[in-house]
């Protein structure tokens, strides 16, 4: 099977510090999320390759027990989602062996949400994209203590002493 990336022009590529990778199509207005796997998957396509060479890759990148079924199952969700192009026969075990054959490591993942959606979500959740839609009150700061009471005044003098009369 031979793999290529679809063009990368129009998309906006960020790789999170996890590994995992969201990929904004604006022209398509589609908001793409990438789990580590299909990341390292995406990563071992930005040069026409084969499916062997994308899991040697894999392998290097991101995990020695990477073997074939699960760098092609990488690919063909990233496929589903218009990232990759493949030509040639798939060697596609049935999903149940597939899943059973991979163990411990994660399945590919490739999410897809328009711009749009991807908005209304980050509002939902109230993400400093833009406002909550149901707003919270902020608590209000607790009032200052109040002032002391004033000290008492001290008593007045008391009237000068009458002068004896010569």
């Amino acid at each position: 099977m031979k793999v290529e990336r679809v063009s990368t022009e129009g998309l906006v590529i960020n790789q999170l510090p996890d590994g995992s990778r969201v990929i904004v199509d604006e022209k398509n207005e589609q908001v793409f999320a990438l789990n580590t796997t299909a990341g390292a998957a995406w990563d071992a396509c930005s040069n026409p390759t084969t499916l062997a060479g994308v899991t040697e890759n894999m392998q290097r990148s991101f995990d020695p027990q990477v073997d074939e079924d699960l760098a092609e199952e990488a690919i063909l969700r990233l496929q589903e989602k218009n990232l990759v192009k493949t030509s040639g026969l798939s060697s596609r075990a049935t999903r149940r062996e597939f899943v059973a054959a991979v163990g411990s490591i994660a399945l590919p993942l490739v999410a897809a949400l328009s711009i749009g959606e991807q908005r209304a979500y980050a509002l939902f959740a109230g993400s400093k994209g833009g406002p909550s839609p149901t707003p919270v009150p902020l608590p209000k700061p607790p009032l200052p203590p109040p002032p002391p009471p004033p000290a008492p005044k001290p008593p007045p003098p008391p009237p000068p002493a009458p002068k004896p009369k010569p």
